[in-house]
Formats: C-alpha cells, structure tokens, sequence
C-alpha cells in the first residue's frame, strides 16, 4: 500500500490567534491518526510560479488513513477553531 501525503499550503493569514488555537488541536489529531510531521515553515526556496507560502506536509501510512484524519470529529475541532484565521490550500496525495 502507497503511503499518503497530506499538504497545506497557507496562501494567507488573517488572525495569528485563530491560527494557534488551530494547531495547538490539530497537530495532536493528525498525531492520533497516524499522521508523522515531515515539514512546516516557509520555504527555503522557490522556483518558477512558486510561491513563498507557509507549507505543511505530513505522512500518513495510506490515503485512507489521511482521509479518515482530516474527516475525524478531533480534526473538525481544530478547523472550527481556525474558522477563517487563515486561506489554505490542502489535499491528500497518494505517493508513488
């Protein structure tokens, strides 16, 4: 089975506290359901159309498991805490 790759990248953020509320719950949730952090932060480079964005990429052993994460009642914690503190743009990719 292909292992899964979840990637958020933050195009704008509006309320800093809105953001932490956010990752102080979604980082144990994603945690729980089996996701391992690889990277966060802004990039150290970009090239082409790139775009200097905050960006989060995190494992999971499988797109089911991804999916079941971000779909979890703790995960909707999380994003109901963000609640327009930041605009994202976030999918699952399955790795290859």
């Amino acid at each position: 089975m292909a292992k899964a790759y979840w990637i958020s990248m933050y195009r704008a953020i509006h309320d800093a506290d809105k953001l932490a509320a956010y990752a102080k719950l979604a980082g144990p949730a994603i945690q729980a359901g089996g996701g391992r952090f690889l990277a966060r932060g802004a990039p150290a480079k970009t090239y082409e159309a790139g775009l200097n964005e905050r960006t989060v990429l995190i494992e999971f052993d499988s797109v089911a498991q991804a999916v079941a994460t971000h779909d979890s009642a703790a995960y909707k914690a999380a994003l109901d805490a963000l609640d327009g503190g930041a605009e994202r743009d976030m999918r699952i990719v399955e790795g290859a």
